[in-house]
C-alpha cells in the first residue's frame, strides 16, 4: 500500500470515497505546487442579476454571496467575486483588448481566451499580454447587499489607491 502525502492510503481495492479523497488530495497538492492562492481553485461559478438603481442611477445591487464564489452578471457586464472575506466587482472584459474573461476553476484564475492573460481572484495580474490588473468598480456594502457603481471604473494604472480600496469586507 502506498500512502498519499495527505494521509489517505491507496490500494487497488479502493472504494469510490477513497478514490475521491485521493483525487482531492492530488488537486490540493497541485494547487500548492503551482502556487495558487489558498482556496482559489475551489471557487464555484454562478450567474447573478443586479437590481438597478432608481431614476437613471448607474448602480446595481447584488446579494452578498454566501460563500467564496465567482458570479457573472452578463447583462450589466459585471463579475462579482467573493474571496477570502472580501467582495470585488470587476468589469467583464480583459483590460488588454476587451475580450470577455473566463473563470478557470481548475486554475483558480480569471483568464483571457484571446491572449491568455491570467488574473488572481482579486483581479491582480499574474501573466500574459495585459499590462495591468483587471478593472474594478467602486463597491459599497448596504446591509445584505453590495452596491456596484457602474459609472466608477477603477484602473490600477490610473489610481492605484482607489483600485486597491475597491472591495468590501464580508
Amino acid at each position: 500500500m502506498n500512502d498519499c502525502p495527505c494521509g489517505e492510503g491507496t490500494d487497488r481495492g479502493a472504494t469510490r470515497r477513497a478514490f475521491l479523497q485521493r483525487a482531492g488530495c492530488a488537486v490540493g497538492l497541485l494547487a500548492a505546487a503551482l502556487g495558487l492562492p489558498d482556496g482559489a481553485a475551489a471557487l464555484p461559478i454562478g450567474e447573478t442579476t443586479g437590481i438597478g438603481g432608481a431614476g437613471g442611477d448607474q448602480t446595481q445591487r447584488y446579494p452578498v454571496p454566501a460563500s467564496d464564489s465567482v458570479n457573472i452578471d452578463r447583462k450589466n457586464e459585471v463579475i462579482l467575486a467573493r474571496y477570502q472575506g472580501r467582495v470585488y466587482a470587476f468589469g467583464l472584459w480583459c483590460p488588454h483588448q476587451n475580450t470577455m474573461l473566463n473563470w478557470v476553476a481548475g486554475a483558480g484564475q480569471f483568464q483571457c481566451p484571446k491572449h491568455h492573460s491570467k488574473y488572481q481572484p482579486t483581479g491582480q495580474f499574474v501573466s500574459g499580454r495585459a499590462t495591468r490588473n483587471m478593472d474594478r468598480y467602486a463597491i459599497t456594502k448596504d446591509g445584505n447587499t453590495v452596491v456596484v457603481d457602474l459609472d466608477n471604473v477603477l484602473r490600477s494604472d490610473k489610481d492605484a489607491a482607489q483600485w486597491q480600496a475597491a472591495s468590501v469586507a464580508v
